[in-house]
């Protein structure tokens, strides 16, 4: 067995009941302000805007890649990666250096992985890392390009079928309503939906009044029956309760100190999301795993929240019977 195989089969995610972490952040005093009410929300398209270019900045700071690991967790969360069809169409929505691309590309051969980032300079780590992998054919199943889902939307050429017509009747080129110069556009040809989404702590970037336009586009390049993998930061994680009071922005979202921003998700949080956005869904949980710092012994419990989510295979289209 590979090493990654021996991590990924090592990987667990119920250390701790998630309730009895509840308890006791919420009867600890010094820990109250993550609790209170938070005032009426600031501009939020000023504040999106800034949010992209602190991700941007951080994106050049880190481009070493040293900061990210690969997630080879990924396909024993979600073996539909391994056991899907040949030529099965993946978009990885915020892809960075590649840490989610590489897996999935090893555990399936025969996968194609559409790989989007708001980051030029990340998208480039990104091509180095697969290319120097060696994983089977990665030159004809990987495509990354450049696209900032959340504030711009996706190039309509990703839309499947259906939701491609539908924009064609609007006129749009890309499948939000919003309206932005773009500088870089994506040479993928026409793809027509994907069978699979994995939004990989990705949503909690963007701010939460964005977070159903973009939740909608990805509903829009999914094809009928597709699903969309979903993992990301939990209420109560290590790193949600390291924030200072000063850094809060809204309730349970939160600005680090170089601008990037950070929300904790609960299961109902997520699911009306998604529900909302036309979604069914199929699971939805927190993923509880202790782990120790290995230079100073310390426990850490992580929270995050996994989820699986359908698009319906029957879309109702207007005028049909």
């Amino acid at each position: 067995m590979s090493a990654s195989e021996t991590e990924a089969s090592e990987y667990h995610s119920k250390d701790f009941n998630w309730e009895t972490l509840r308890q006791e952040i919420e009867n600890d005093p010094s820990l109250n302000y993550h609790l209170l009410p938070f005032p009426s929300p600031q501009q939020e398209e000023h504040h999106s805007r800034d949010s992209l270019k602190a991700w941007q900045k951080f994106h050049i700071q880190h481009s070493s890649g040293k900061f990210f690991k690969e997630r080879r967790y990924l396909l024993k969360e979600f073996p539909e990666l391994v056991s899907c069809e040949d030529g099965c169409k993946v978009l990885e929505v915020g892809c960075g250096n590649g840490s989610t691309a590489l897996p999935i590309l090893r555990g399936n051969e025969k996968i194609i992985l559409y790989a989007c980032d708001c980051s030029n300079e990340t998208l480039e780590r990104a091509k180095e890392f697969v290319a120097a992998s060696n994983v089977i054919s990665v030159e004809h199943r990987f495509h990354p390009f450049y696209c900032d889902f959340a504030t711009t939307g996706f190039p309509k050429c990703l839309a499947c079928d259906y939701c491609r017509e539908m924009f064609a009747l609007k006129g749009q080129n890309y499948l939000s309503d919003i309206r932005e110069k773009r500088t870089h556009e994506t040479d993928i040809c026409c793809v027509g939906g994907v069978d699979f989404i994995t939004l990989i702590f990705t949503l909690s970037a963007v701010p939460l009044q964005t977070m159903p336009t973009a939740i909608r586009e990805c509903f829009s390049v999914l094809k009928p029956g597709g699903l969309l993998l979903f993992r990301d930061y939990g209420l109560y994680d290590m790193t949600m309760l390291r924030f200072k009071p000063e850094q809060r922005v809204r309730f349970r979202e939160y600005m680090r100190s170089d601008g990037t921003r950070s929300y904790f998700f609960c299961p109902d949080t997520v699911r009306n999301l998604f529900i909302c956005a036309g979604f069914i869904e199929l699971e939805i949980e927190y993923c509880c795993v202790k782990s120790v710092n290995r230079r100073n012994g310390k426990s850490m419990q992580r929270v995050w929240v996994h989820g699986k989510f359908q698009k319906p295979t029957c879309i109702y289209r207007p005028g049909s019977s």
